[in-house]
């Protein structure tokens, strides 16, 4: 098993914790939380049958026995806390976004190529199995034209950001939040991990009061089509991805976190639906990917990981000028 140590205590911990416990190719070995956050350190050690939990953050930097460092982070400090951990010597998975910007995207990346370490940006798009079946699916519905992926979802955090100006981190943007930073991306990495990098990018957005974005249309340019991401926090809708050729199409309702399935419709042919993924919970099937890289050495994988995760951080740093 491979040792890993959590950074945080967040939202997303004990999903995180719990795939990374499903996957069977990691054990959870300790959870570090900032002072204030020791009792959620607690609860979470006690909940998952965790040995250990500490505020020291040197505890787990001078752990030789911890393989990889998870950090679960606020956005905004995730380039912060990989640099620490990988100078130190550690391989890092990154929760998405990966940083807040390709210049600190680039600086992480060319750390960890230069020490040869294992760095990993988590988004569970581009491990599920119907992702790699979308892309084998491309060729059959001819010249692509037209993208739309649509993921909105109404926050739970919005009632309180809009009438009570109550700004939680996923409003804030001093901490990268935001319907770009938080929801977008998955539709992002969704794109740009099927086509590469667009020619020109541009972000019409709604703005809050604070000026976070709170819904957005990222639009790509691609030599031969155009994609539009659809990302909402403040406002909901059925979610769907569509990829149209001009030869048939590739459809699916499902959030693009999930890709629970997809429908592929090839003209003159009857629509075949695929459901491919493995495990019940989006994340797990990230977790079992990572181990088994790591297991084999597949260096190569992780510099292919890189390479997207750096193309998605270029194209955030355009919406944001744009």
């Amino acid at each position: 098993m491979i040792n890993i140590a959590i950074l945080g205590t967040g939202k997303i911990i004990p999903e995180a914790v719990s795939a990374l416990q499903a996957s069977g190719k990691f054990h959870v070995a300790n959870i570090w939380a900032r002072p204030h956050s020791r009792d959620k350190a607690a609860a979470l050690a006690e909940k998952f049958n965790i040995d250990n939990f500490t505020t020291d953050l040197d505890e787990i930097l001078n752990d030789s026995t911890i393989d990889f460092v998870y950090v679960g982070l606020i956005n905004s400090v995730h380039h912060e806390y990989a640099k620490k951990f990988l100078t130190a010597g550690k391989n890092v998975i990154v929760e998405k976004p990966f940083t807040t910007s390709a210049a600190q995207a680039k600086e992480l990346i060319d750390l960890a190529l230069s020490k040869r370490l294992y760095l990993f940006e988590a988004v569970t798009t581009l491990h599920l199995p119907n992702f790699f079946a979308i892309r084998d699916a491309l060729k059959q519905i001819g010249n692509v034209k037209l993208v739309i992926c649509n993921y909105s979802q109404y926050s739970g955090r919005y009632d309180a950001y809009k009438n009570d100006k109550i700004v939680a981190p996923a409003f804030d943007p001093k901490l990268f939040g935001g319907a770009l930073a938080d929801i977008n991306i998955y539709n992002l990495n969704f794109v740009v991990g099927l086509f590469g990098l667009p020619k020109n990018v541009s972000y019409a957005a709604n703005f809050g009061w604070n000026g976070v974005d709170t819904s957005g249309i990222a639009t790509l340019e691609y030599e031969n089509f155009l994609a539009q991401c659809i990302g909402a926090k403040d406002s909901g809708s059925p979610c769907f991805l569509s990829i149209q050729g001009d030869n048939g199409y590739i459809y699916s309702t499902s959030p693009p976190n999930e890709l629970n399935s997809f429908d592929l419709a090839v003209r003159g042919e009857q629509i075949k639906t695929f459901a491919l993924n493995k495990f019940p919970h989006r994340m797990i099937q990230e977790f079992v990917d990572f181990g088994e890289i790591f297991e084999r050495d597949d260096y190569s994988a992780v510099e292919r990981g890189l390479k997207t995760s750096l193309d998605v951080m270029t194209v955030v740093d355009y919406c944001k000028k744009n």
